[in-house]
């Protein structure tokens, strides 16, 4: 194996996973309650750190490393920015903690606050009817249909003034393990028990995604550069072989 083409390599593929990740919350800037992805990128150990075996290595390549190797990526949890609607069915969360949603029968977690009420009464997110709001039991939040409803910063939903119900606001104990379901819904890991939040619900609000367009489109530029730079690395080490094989090598 040729050591140089292996790090370029490497090199192409990390960055062209960084700039998909980049490119998907750039796509999701305007998404209510989305939080933005991170590239997680690491150094890969070479093959004599991973067996021991360095007698077996070119000292002089090892301080070069592995070359980069891309992990999962994380979720950037930072609220965004609040904006009012004047609908009373929108709440947005200040402070740590989810709502909780019901979707195709599994509890999941979310910073969207945009919510209606479906034909039957039931709280749904709006843009998926299918998607349950749940209460602070972890049970769908049914309503009456023409009553007016209202929100209180502790998440508690009253009716005629009386209190009818309270949203379920939750959080897990580490946040690092949540995944993205689509939508922007977080899917909870198995085992994980979810405990009690106590953010500021304000209704009539959005949170807006935490992503700063003007930072990921810089982030990209310096990807597409970085991937570019590893390319003409290939194309560069590609042309000084040739030249290796087919006139250095050849036999007069």
């Amino acid at each position: 194996m040729i050591y140089g083409f292996y790090l370029s390599a490497s090199g192409v593929l990390a960055n062209s996973y960084r700039q998909d990740v980049i490119a998907n919350n750039i796509a999701n800037s305007e998404t209510v309650g989305f939080k933005k992805d991170l590239t997680m990128l690491q150094q890969r150990p070479t093959a004599a750190q991973e067996t021991g075996r360095f007698s077996q290595s070119d000292p002089l390549l090892e301080p070069m490393g592995g070359g980069l190797l891309a992990a999962r990526s994380a979720i950037d949890s930072s609220a965004g920015g609040i904006e009012s609607t004047g609908n009373n069915f929108d709440v947005a969360l200040q402070g740590d903690g989810y709502l909780a949603v019901s979707s195709q029968g599994k509890t999941h977690l979310t910073r969207n606050g945009q919510m209606v009420l479906d034909r039957s009464g039931r709280l749904v997110l709006s843009n998926n009817l299918a998607e349950a709001v749940l209460d602070n039991k972890q049970k769908p939040i049914v309503l009456g249909t023409t009553a007016p409803v209202s929100f209180a910063l502790d998440g508690t939903i009253a009716q005629n003034g009386k209190t009818v119900a309270k949203l379920g606001l939750f959080n897990v104990s580490d946040g690092s393990q949540l995944q993205k379901d689509g939508g922007t819904l977080l899917g909870i890991p198995d085992g994980a028990a979810l405990s009690e939040a106590q953010p500021s619900v304000h209704s009539g609000f959005i949170e807006h995604s935490n992503v700063d367009p003007s930072t990921e489109l810089t982030a990209l530029m310096d990807t597409q550069r970085q991937l570019e730079a590893n390319a003409n690395m290939i194309h560069i080490q590609d042309e000084t072989l040739d030249k290796l094989v087919n006139d250095v090598g050849r036999i007069g």
